[in-house]
């Protein structure tokens, strides 16, 4: 599985567990809505600037982040 369907199915779970939608998620991240979509189908190539402002909302460093990702499946 490519890292980017990885890395929206971890934002997506995030998102989930917090019990919130995508626009509010994209509101408080400072990310266009549809960009959130289109991460979380696996669309995107996010920037190192994305990651980040996708961590700290979700109060974890960007390190954890991408170890979620990189355990994802295993």
């Amino acid at each position: 599985m490519k890292i980017q369907k990885k890395f929206g199915i971890i934002i997506k779970t995030l998102r989930n567990e917090k019990g919130i939608s995508q626009e509010t998620l994209a509101f408080d991240a400072d990310i266009d809505r549809t960009y959130i979509s289109d991460i979380e189908k696996g669309n995107r190539n996010v920037s190192i600037e994305i990651i980040e402002r996708l961590a700290n909302y979700f109060h974890i460093s960007v390190s954890e982040l991408l170890k979620k990702v990189e355990n994802y499946g295993k």
